[in-house]
């Protein structure tokens, strides 16, 4: 809850301007979570940038304290995995959305959902989820557990050259440029979470193959946009989570490996498949399982893995 709250505090600080759709069943790449290739390197830092971390720890720590003093609602507890759900703009009213992406009125959550999952983008970055604020008041006023996604993707030209200098990270190169657009995707969603009032603890990051918007053919120029976006979202205040599978994301970003926390997609499969994935056997990128999703009559739906259900407050906020 505390984090949340911070994330939220520190995004009107922080901003500087401005659901793929493919199957996600896909088999575990093979040697993903061992492999010895090399690590797509890190956008290279603008110069002071450690003035400006000094900053960030200024502002978190003053928006801890403000924190700290905000009531907090109790957690239920469970004895088991939780279900749960994912929705976004396909849940939206038919026909809303940009042109690549217009939604269709998928159903939403089922009554046993006990947390929600909102997206934050329709499609791409820099395009919001048309209904957020329905689907947040939908969450709100049901007193669900409430979490939040975001798809990052690969520029075109013209957003390269509009966000490619607003960052962190040096823009003399195209890997720093990519990685201050990662950066700027991060706070664009932010700044959603933040108009519509809602609250979560993480944001995962959605990396697939997104139709209609291709991501370059050079995992290392992948990589950067994905590595800005991590930044982007944790010096906003968030904690971060990786949603993909290990092929989808072997394809885009090759062998980065993060080590966060893993929402591992079974696509239109089974809970009994999806449970299944919360193994050592599905890595993505070296963390560990938190969330398992599959699709079922329509719906994407989730249970938590392992010993999840014990520690909600560290993955949803309580409404």
């Amino acid at each position: 809850m505390r984090r949340a709250l911070l994330g939220l505090a520190l995004a009107s600080v922080l901003l500087t301007g401005c659901g793929g759709g493919s199957d996600p069943s896909g088999a575990p790449a093979s040697g993903a979570a061992a492999s010895t290739s090399p690590e797509p390197p890190a956008p290279p830092l603008k110069k002071g940038a450690g003035a400006r971390s000094k900053a960030l720890a200024e502002l978190r720590r003053q928006a801890e304290k403000a924190a700290a003093a905000l009531p907090t609602n109790p957690l239920p507890t469970y004895r088991g995995p939780v279900l749960g759900s994912d929705i976004s703009w396909p849940q939206c009213p038919k026909g809303m959305g940009i042109p690549q992406k217009r939604s269709n009125g998928s159903p939403g959550p089922l009554p046993a959902a006990r947390f929600v999952v909102l997206g934050l983008t329709n499609g791409p970055g820099f395009t919001p989820n048309p209904c957020l604020a329905q689907q947040t008041a939908y969450v709100r006023e049901r007193h669900l557990l409430a979490g939040a996604y975001a798809v990052a993707s690969y520029p075109d030209d013209a957003t390269l050259a509009r966000a490619g200098d607003q960052g962190p990270y040096d823009a003399s190169s195209t890997l720093g440029a990519l990685g201050n657009v990662g950066y700027q995707q991060a706070l664009f969603n932010v700044a959603s979470m933040q108009r519509v009032g809602l609250v979560a603890p993480v944001v995962w990051i959605d990396v697939e193959p997104v139709p209609d918007f291709d991501w370059s053919p050079d995992v290392v120029a992948n990589a950067a946009v994905v590595q800005g976006a991590v930044r982007g979202y944790t010096d906003s205040g968030f904690a971060v989570g990786i949603y993909s599978t290990p092929t989808l994301w072997s394809g885009v970003v090759g062998t980065l490996s993060l080590g966060v926390p893993e929402w591992r997609a079974a696509g239109q499969t089974s809970r009994a498949e999806a449970a299944s994935r919360c193994g050592d056997d599905w890595v993505i990128q070296g963390g560990g399982a938190v969330l398992a999703q599959w699709v079922e009559q329509g719906r994407d739906q989730n249970v938590t893995c392992g010993t999840v259900h014990r520690d909600l407050g560290r993955w949803f906020h309580q409404y």
